[in-house]
């Protein structure tokens, strides 16, 4: 039953200047509307655990096969595709920057169709056409042809994160978002280390006519285009309707995230929190860090390449590529589990996490070439700030209410995420090979850079929180809606704060994690 049948908000109520409507509630206020009751820890508990079960193997599994489909170019590189199209360097670092072209000019369209539909079927329909795309790349004779199906991937990719944190904001408290966000992210590193193993079996696979390369992109086509199918079915849009709890699960799941004070969703699109958005300082040195963290995540589709140019043969760098996704399991499973152990730390954990990578980019720029055995290591070393990027993703998931607001300050992450992604290609030009001292100078004042804006992210957080906490409590407004009884009495019902789909700004009591 939707809120404009089920009841009227009393619109002479005022919080902060905010006149409110039946439209401006969450979506969640319906279920937790009236309610008394304290939710009991165990029984939190169980329905945490039910939803785990349901929803994280399935963001798990999709985020490794999207990882997995787009670096596919980076594999294809040591099976042959530049010789079989005709790439040159220059179009070769096209298509890995034309997939985040497109992926920045519809990520905020993609956004918009995520507050407007049902996350879970949207992006069930992104996920078909991006299998097909992938498929598709078997059929492509030249750079025409891969600039077409990398578009296309680009386009639907912008989805899948924006979905993602969405969701674990739907159904996860701001503690279990940091986990749960590394538990998904870190299939990034698992899909490294399986698409090694299918691009090691495809090396192995000799069909008269057809190339290992374009095996590598039918298979990982097909499992894209299964896990459509199934996400289809399987995968919920909210708590307020997910098939897998019941109508008791449903509230008790919505009122669990209460502390958020972020509630479930809001389908109405509201300008005036897109301009908060806008003209939030956070928003902005939070797209700063994912744009500048961002550019060295071009080494995913020059590991190969670099790895080859230290010596080693298509067969051991096939093998070797596998590593760099053994360290990212790693990193970020440390980082997500020693940020949520110990309160407000995400901005030192995620800085943290630099260190390693700085030393990998000394060893690889200063060790002499024939020290293949350290440049490799130096080269594994620098995949160790990951960490950082995901702590970011949740930690502005977590500190962002108000559902329109959310929706467009991840449009503007993920916008800025493209940014860096599509720029970094262009640093790896012919003429700075072998050593590329250029690219990873590049590297490594965007690895000095972000650490700092974290620590400057917190301490403007932080700040406002004092700030916050100097004013005077204000607990005397009321809020309800009406809401149709089984016999048809019509009743007024108290209707919490924390679900009237407020912003962190206009939500004085809203506390900003650290």
């Amino acid at each position: 039953m939707s809120l404009e049948s089920s009841g009227v908000f009393k619109d002479q109520k005022h919080h902060a200047g905010i006149s409110l409507s039946t439209k401006d509630v969450d979506t969640g206020a319906q279920l937790v509307a009236g309610l008394t009751s304290t939710l009991h820890p165990d029984e939190a508990l169980r329905i945490r655990r039910k939803i785990d079960k349901h929803i994280m193997p399935m963001m798990c599994v999709l985020y490794w096969v999207q990882f997995m489909d787009k670096t596919t170019l980076g594999s294809a590189a040591i099976l042959g595709i530049e010789q079989a199209t005709n790439l040159t360097t220059n179009e070769y670092n096209w298509l890995g920057t034309v997939f985040y072209l497109s992926y920045l000019v519809f990520e905020y369209p993609q956004n918009l169709a995520l507050q407007r539909f049902p996350v879970g079927k949207w992006m069930s329909i992104n996920i078909f056409v991006w299998a097909v795309a992938l498929a598709s790349h078997a059929a492509c004779k030249n750079f025409a042809g891969l600039l077409v199906v990398r578009l296309l991937l680009g386009v639907c990719e912008g989805s899948i994160t924006a979905g993602f944190l969405i969701v674990s904001s739907m159904f996860y408290t701001r503690t279990e978002q940091t986990l749960r966000v590394g538990y998904w992210f870190l299939m990034n590193g698992t899909a490294q280390i399986i698409s090694g193993f299918i691009s090691f079996g495809t090396l192995h696979i000799n069909t008269k006519g057809f190339q290992p390369w374009q095996w590598l992109m039918i298979i990982t086509g097909l499992i894209t285009l299964i896990l459509a199918i199934s996400f289809w079915f399987l995968f919920p849009d909210s708590p307020t309707n997910a098939w897998f709890l019941t109508p008791d699960e449903r509230a008790k799941a919505v009122q669990r995230i209460k502390e958020n004070q972020t509630g479930v969703e809001n389908k109405r699109f509201k300008m005036e929190q897109m301009i908060e958005a806008l003209t939030d300082p956070k928003t902005w040195l939070f797209a700063l860090f994912s744009a500048l963290d961002n550019v060295p995540n071009s080494l995913t589709n020059q590991q190969t390449l670099i790895l080859a140019s230290f010596g080693f043969n298509a067969l051991q760098t096939t093998l070797l590529s596998c590593v760099p996704g053994v360290i990212e399991i790693l990193t970020i499973f440390t980082g997500v589990r020693l940020a949520a152990r110990r309160p407000n730390s995400r901005a030192y954990v995620g800085a943290m996490y630099f260190v390693p990578s700085w030393l990998g980019i000394l060893l690889v720029n200063l060790l002499p070439w024939s020290d293949q055995t350290g440049l490799l290591i130096g080269q594994f070393f620098t995949g160790c700030s990951v960490p950082g990027f995901v702590l970011s993703l949740s930690w502005l998931n977590s500190v962002t209410a108000g559902h329109t607001k959310k929706v467009v300050t991840n449009a503007i992450m993920l916008s800025a995420y493209c940014i860096g992604n599509a720029a970094g290609p262009f640093m790896w030009k012919t003429q700075y090979k072998p050593r590329n001292h250029v690219p990873w100078a590049v590297i490594g004042a965007c690895y000095v850079i972000c650490p700092i804006l974290l620590l400057v992210i917190r301490a403007v957080l932080a700040r406002e929180n004092k700030l916050r906490d100097a004013e005077p409590v204000d607990d005397e407004e009321e809020y309800v809606i009406e809401r149709i009884t089984e016999d048809g009495k019509r009743v007024e019902v108290k209707v919490d704060k924390e679900f009237l789909d407020l912003t962190d700004r206009q939500n004085r009591d809203f506390r900003y994690v650290l």
